[in-house]
């Protein structure tokens, strides 16, 4: 049997998670003295009620090696004997870096085990590795074995397109995901940068003024880029207000012709401590 893991970035809503039996190991979240398990010891809306009166910026970690062996190990006596893992981007994370040393401590471990274990640098970041994730455990009900999954994986991971955009510049600053031109110019001109990832990093592709327009891009580039043969679900993501993410899925039912599953699904802590309030995101397959 196969089983799919992730690291809590992947930002799936639990129900997500138990439908389709999704192994997480949690980010560790550093705020003031305490440290805490992403979506584990603290929960995303709490997290956002507490980030406007914090004096300095969280700091994230990656799960340990331990955290993902401790999934395989409890899953193997479930009869579960092939691992796909699909982690946030290496260029933001070492969150794959943790899974690939756990992936060699297994096979020293376990010299004789017949276990296979592939760990997938998904390029992505929150419900991007989720769209994959999400997008790989409908593929095994479909009937992909191992090999193939790795290589739907691995070959279409560059496609799965972000779009990213915030309310407040603050905490992307802080953490060093925008530089302070962007960020002056984007605070000076009162415009929302929109982002997307190229090599596994972030990167600003446009900027509007208003929500309004930032909906309409979303809109209008989807409409352009959807592999239609692929995307049969997106994801809307948010951290603070889902309010604007009820907006762009309403404007995605009314100007367009997509007629797949809209999920929409709160951006977790590791990711909201960076993206900071008033985050909205979408994730779907593109073309080539």
């Amino acid at each position: 049997m196969i089983k799919i893991m992730a690291d809590s970035t992947c930002d799936l809503s639990q129900e997500i998670i138990d439908k389709y039996n999704i192994g997480v190991a949690p980010l560790n979240i550093e705020i003031g003295e305490k440290t805490y398990q992403d979506k584990i010891d603290i929960t995303p809306d709490r997290f956002y009620e507490m980030l406007p009166t914090l004096q300095e910026l969280p700091s994230t970690s990656m799960p340990s090696p331990e955290e993902y062996l401790s999934i395989i190990d409890e899953a193997i006596p479930q009869g579960y004997d092939e691992f796909l893992i699909i982690c946030m981007s290496s260029g933001t994370s070492g969150s794959y870096q943790s899974a690939e040393i756990a992936k060699g401590y297994f096979y020293d471990r376990n010299p004789d085990a017949k276990i296979r274990i592939h760990v997938v640098d998904s390029l992505s970041m929150s419900h991007g590795s989720g769209w994959l994730i999400m997008k790989s455990s409908q593929l095994i009900q479909e009937g992909y074995d191992f090999d193939q999954l790795v290589r739907f994986s691995e070959d279409n991971k560059k496609r799965v397109k972000h779009f990213l955009c915030v309310d407040d510049l603050n905490n992307l600053i802080k953490s060093g995901r925008l530089s302070n031109s962007s960020a002056f110019i984007g605070k000076l001109l009162r415009v929302k940068p929109i982002m997307t990832m190229k090599k596994g990093k972030g990167a600003i592709v446009a900027k509007e003024r208003g929500w309004n327009k930032v909906l309409r891009y979303y809109t209008s580039e989807f409409m352009k880029r959807i592999d239609r043969e692929n995307t049969n679900f997106i994801i809307i993501g948010y951290t603070s207000d889902i309010h604007i993410a009820n907006a762009l899925r309403d404007k995605v039912i009314q100007d367009t012709d997509f007629k797949g599953e809209i999920y929409i699904m709160q951006m977790g802590v590791a990711v909201g401590t960076h993206v900071g309030l008033g985050g909205l995101s979408m994730f779907f397959m593109e073309n080539n």
